[in-house]
């Protein structure tokens, strides 16, 4: 099925030499050549494009009615006839640069709806779109060409760098924003962290939480998902991170550069991610604890000890994947039973 005109406004047509230049890929055909815009294997046509980034469609390969394919230049030699070859290093990441340059992200239309409530010390920086009942607090600082979405909310005090997007009942008090950060639809950035002290008569009195969020350039936030702010310190989600919808962060937590954080997952406070973590769907990581740079951590893993860097852990409690591996063929091999009986 094509994009749908109705929300994916689209670039095209385009050059064949203009998506060459954007993927970084060779080709042998007419770089005046125009295409439309990108399509699945099985349903493009010939005015579009498509991918092969995982050997197991060769088969929808072999049955593309696709204009040009952008492959690994080891496999454009299998493209059915009339369809182009673009052969890139890296496909996917091709793909989908030539995708954003037929469906770019629509940029800012600068104004002010006249339902926002903006405080009148509030900085909000030239070309910026200001969506319906958003809300801007007392002394915050909004960058240029940003866009908040209807029903935004910007707490007293934060700071927003150039170009970010704050979709629709996102929120974010207690912070600071570098350029270009993402808050996705019900996004919800420094609230008060999760921490209390009990007292004797077993009543819990709150511990106030003083810190802030730091979010560096180019973060992205997904939907439903919670950033606590520190409790003393900082929380910071450091540049190029990506939290997944339903993510909780609490406080204190640090990331380090381009970490992946996927749907459902949770980070306990103070805990310490080194620069290009990978943590899977619904992976629970314990607080206070330190997981390497480049370190990658299996769907539903339990972790409750330091990870290495450049290691993979999987199971609860999580262990290196070729002791889960191990582990888990000596189970099956027993029957999968508890051969001991009850005393």
């Amino acid at each position: 099925m094509a994009v749908d005109p109705r929300f994916f406004a689209s670039a095209g047509p385009l050059r064949l030499g203009d998506l060459l230049a954007a993927a970084g890929g060779r080709c042998e055909g007419d770089p005046e050549r125009r295409f439309t815009g990108v399509a699945p294997l099985q349903a493009a046509g010939p005015d579009e494009v498509s991918f092969l980034d995982n050997r197991k469609y060769l088969p929808e390969l072999a049955e593309t009615r696709a204009g040009a394919v952008v492959l690994q230049p080891d496999l454009a030699g299998q493209v059915p006839t009339g369809t182009l070859a673009i052969a890139a290093p890296a496909p996917y990441l091709g793909f989908a640069r030539i995708a954003a340059l037929f469906h770019p992200a629509p940029g800012p239309v600068p104004g002010i709806h006249p339902t926002a409530v903006i405080a009148p010390d509030a900085t909000v920086g030239e070309g910026c779109e200001i969506g319906p009942y958003v809300v801007i607090g007392a002394g915050a600082r909004i960058g240029q060409d940003c866009i908040l979405y209807p029903h935004a909310v910007v707490g007293p005090g934060v700071e927003l760098g150039d170009g970010c997007r704050l979709h629709p009942h996102s929120s974010i008090s207690h912070a600071v924003a570098g350029r270009g950060v993402v808050l996705h639809p019900g996004a919800r950035i420094g609230q008060e962290g999760f921490g209390f002290a009990p007292t004797p008569e077993g009543r819990f009195e709150t511990m106030p939480q003083l810190g802030r969020v730091i979010l560096g350039d180019f973060a992205e936030i997904g939907a439903n998902s919670c950033v606590d702010r520190g409790s003393q310190g900082d929380t910071v989600i450091g540049p190029g991170s990506r939290l997944d919808n339903l993510v909780q962060i609490g406080h204190n937590v640090r990331t380090g550069r381009g970490c992946i954080i996927v749907g459902q997952a949770g980070i306990a406070g103070s805990t310490v991610l080194e620069d290009f973590v990978q943590v899977a769907a619904q992976a629970g990581v314990a607080g206070h604890l330190r997981v390497g740079a480049g370190a990658r951590i299996g769907a539903q893993a339990g972790v409750m000890n330091d990870v290495p860097g450049k290691s993979d852990v999987i199971g609860s409690p999580a262990m290196p994947v070729r002791d889960f591996w191990r582990a888990v063929a000596k189970f099956r091999k027993s029957g999968g039973k508890n051969e001991g009986k009850a005393g």
